[in-house]
């Protein structure tokens, strides 16, 4: 029998969020101090402080863990659109969806450490990572189509619209990624989204 625990955002599901997270953010931090190849699952859940039962419970290895925090937060950009005012424009909420996210995270508002972005672009070309982060590309891309969708009235298996948003808003955040990570001195995240997001508002008129 079902209890409020189980139902969405009750305490149950939100502890097993939370252990979700901790697992995917202990994966990709020891990922980035050490290297994807020295990096056991054991090593992950003993940093995440759970048993080696419960990651796998989890996650059936680390890329998958690794990914996670990628689609996570896909999916919570989804939520935060859906929750935008509906007076507010298609492409002004997207924005704000997206800015909210990463702030939240607290990844753009200030420089990283060197150490830390020269670590993430190693994580993300490692080879072996390649499958699952292209797999977490897709639930993305098709999470926040769907969200688009439900803005603009629009069928996302029959018009093309919300998957070109969705895959536009995605390759943004993707390039700004990558720039924040090539940045030298290190600069904030937040800028850089907010850049490329006016961009792809403005119709990515020429320099």
């Amino acid at each position: 029998m079902s209890t409020d625990e189980d139902a969405p955002g009750g305490l149950r599901e939100r502890k097993k969020q939370q252990t979700r997270t901790a697992l995917s953010w202990a994966a990709i931090r020891l990922s980035v101090e050490r290297g994807v190849d020295k990096v056991r699952v054991e090593d992950i859940a003993a940093e995440a402080g759970v048993s080696l039962r419960t990651f796998r419970n989890y996650f059936a290895g680390k890329a998958e863990a690794i990914a996670a925090r990628h689609v996570d937060r896909a999916l919570l950009i989804a939520d935060e659109l859906r929750a935008r005012p509906a007076a507010e424009p298609l492409w002004e909420a997207i924005a704000n969806a997206v800015r909210a996210r990463f702030a939240l995270e607290q990844e753009g508002e200030r420089p990283p450490d060197r150490r830390w972005t020269d670590g993430v672009r190693l994580m993300v070309t490692e080879p072996s990572l390649r499958g699952e982060l292209f797999k977490a590309n897709a639930v993305a891309e098709a999470a926040l189509a769907r969200a688009v969708a439900e803005r603009t009235g629009t069928d996302p298996d029959a018009d093309m619209y919300p998957r070109l948003v969705a895959a536009a808003v995605g390759a943004a955040i993707t390039v700004a990624m990558g720039q924040w990570m090539r940045a030298d001195p290190p600069v904030p995240m937040a800028p850089l989204l907010d850049d490329a997001l006016d961009r792809l508002r403005a119709g990515l008129p020429e320099p």
